[in-house]
């Protein structure tokens, strides 16, 4: 067990989960479904993260995919999620048999345990410790899940009118990530 390097794993996971700068999100889908399940978000993202730090480019290779392909397809989904925020329209429709699901989709994943964030696991492998990853997982897990808790409270600060600025600010910012992750995931040539 390394402090250093851990300190450095939950900080470059923190910086690429970017929780803070989902809080919007995480409202849209709180109106939208009603409630976040945190715990249940927390859960399936933990499972998504450490299955990936152990088993990630085998799961992927078994499918035939690459690192490349998931980063684009998690940035499509991130791309609609964004283009609602901006437009202040709904693409993704409510599906009655579905309702209690945005916990996992679109927040467990793409939201927190995304394509970046994925990959970026499978990055760190080669630089870090596994312990030491797997310690800045749960540090950031801790944090998620108090964000997730206090989402309701957030929005009652921040108030409608400053939510709808946030909602569009972040909507471009979420459309800047996916026009990122496809940049430097697709070669045109």
């Amino acid at each position: 067990m390394n402090y250093t390097e851990i300190f450095s794993v939950t900080l470059i996971l923190f910086s690429v989960i970017d929780i803070l700068g989902a809080i919007p999100s995480i409202i849209l889908i709180r109106q939208r479904e009603g409630r976040i399940h945190a715990e249940a978000a927390t859960i399936i993202s933990a499972v998504l993260m450490v299955s990936f730090l152990y088993l990630g480019q085998s799961i992927l290779n078994l499918f035939g995919l690459d690192v490349a392909s998931f980063a684009v397809a998690g940035a499509i989904i991130i791309f609609i999620i964004a283009m609602e925020m901006i437009l202040g329209i709904t693409l993704i429709k409510n599906d009655p048999d579905a309702r209690g699901t945005g916990s996992i989709v679109p927040l467990a994943f793409p939201i927190i345990a995304g394509a970046g964030t994925l990959s970026t696991i499978l990055s760190l492998r080669a630089v870090y410790e596994e312990t030491n990853i797997l310690i800045g997982i749960v540090l950031n897990l801790i944090v998620i899940y108090f964000v997730l808790r206090v989402s309701s409270w957030l929005e009652m600060k921040i108030g409608k009118s400053g939510f709808a600025v946030l909602r569009r600010v972040f909507g471009v910012i979420l459309l800047a990530i996916a026009v990122k992750i496809v940049k430097s995931n697709v070669s045109f040539g």
